[in-house]
């Protein structure tokens, strides 16, 4: 069996904010124009005017994906300002109202808009997805079965969208719920052979539902562009710090999936209605009240799940030379997520005075500082 390269993409979206305000504003034609002088197809606009997508070249290694990142992030954030904006990199809008966005005039997105009708309209969120480059189609669903289980726990440590429309939803990611109401969501279902994935496809496309799987919004799949597994499930990450450690610790795990198929070993298989109670619990609470490990029967504190993990993966993360990024997890988990942050911050303001309404632009706030902490 040949060793997968295990090369890096990352893909982000931004909401675009004013930055005296913090209200969202659509990207100014000016705007985007600037960025694809600067950055050409690794910048493009999202399906609502207020969002802007962002993706990485393809890197060999962690750190040149650190690289590409950072100097995407830096442009967006350069060109926006130049114009009254400034980038957040955060799952939902503190208090913005989805009535009021529209979105971008492509094809694309009109025909997305025709099909989704008002479930369609709502997506007022972002995303981070993190490509892993696994060559072998059976490889990529051999290990697509086996990663699944380690979703909920990145969704649980990028949780960044406590507020929807003005409101405290009680949940770490409520973007989880949101894309929810869309269909082909949620964890993927377990395949035997990529034939049956290609043959389950083909079913929808024959009969012309979709036109091919990249209308597949698994948590994770393969995707339909490249020769890569691309992780989907993850909130989008204020800091790039963050979002680096997120990509080596998808990076490291495939790649431990793949060291023990070497020697003919394998993840334990859990059905979904299991591993969908950690999902729940990675959207509703975050970190802070840790995930079930199904082998011990016990709910785990998530500071000990790093550990964990980390001990799991270290032979590969010294073989990715991923050492650094993927050993910031036990930051992050002591840490707790940019929902606890956003949280804090709207408490600290209303203790100090402020409405309810000044306390989420101070939220708003705190997300430009977050984008622009390690630029």
């Amino acid at each position: 069996m040949t060793e997968p390269d295990f090369t890096l993409g990352i893909e982000e979206e931004y909401l675009l904010v004013d930055a005296e305000t913090g209200d969202l504003a659509p990207a100014p034609d000016a705007l985007m124009a600037d960025c694809k002088a600067d950055l050409g197809d690794q910048v493009s606009p999202e399906f609502l005017r207020c969002q802007i997508e962002i993706g990485t070249p393809v890197a060999p290694d962690i750190r040149t994906a650190r690289e590409h990142l950072r100097h995407l992030r830096a442009t967006v954030a350069r060109h926006a300002a130049r114009h009254g904006l400034a980038p957040i990199s955060a799952s939902c809008h503190p208090f913005a109202d989805w009535r009021d966005q529209d979105h971008t005039d492509k094809d694309r997105y009109n025909q997305l808009s025709r099909d989704m009708g008002g479930v369609a309209r709502r997506m007022l969120i972002c995303g981070m997805h993190v490509h892993v480059g696994i060559p072998e189609q059976a490889q990529r669903i051999d290990l697509m079965n086996q990663f699944t289980y380690f979703l909920p726990h990145l969704l649980a440590l990028s949780a960044s969208s406590p507020f929807w429309q003005g409101e405290d939803t009680g949940l770490a990611s409520y973007r989880t719920t949101v894309f929810g109401d869309m269909p082909r969501t949620g964890l993927p279902p377990a395949f035997v052979s990529w034939d049956e994935y290609d043959r389950s496809v083909a079913a929808l496309t024959r009969l012309g539902i979709i036109e091919d799987s990249s209308k597949i919004w698994w948590d994770l799949r393969p995707s339909c562009k490249f020769p890569t597994l691309e992780t989907r499930i993850c909130d989008a990450c204020p800091r790039l710090e963050d979002a680096i450690t997120l990509a080596a610790l998808i990076q490291a795990t495939l790649r431990m999936l793949w060291r023990l198929s070497r020697r003919n070993l394998r993840w334990r298989h859990y059905d979904s209605f299991l591993l969908a109670e950690n999902r729940w619990r990675a959207a509703r609470y975050g970190t802070t009240e840790g995930q079930i490990d199904f082998g011990a029967g016990a709910i785990i504190p998530f500071e000990q799940i790093a550990e964990d993990w980390l001990a799991l993966i270290a032979e590969d993360a010294d073989a990715l030379e991923s050492q650094p990024a993927v050993a910031r997890l036990r930051e992050m988990a002591a840490r707790g997520t940019s929902a606890e942050a956003q949280r804090a911050t709207a408490a600290r303001a209303r203790e100090a005075g402020a409405d309810p309404g000044q306390a989420l632009r101070a939220v708003t706030r705190h997300l430009i500082e977050e984008f622009r902490h390690d630029l």
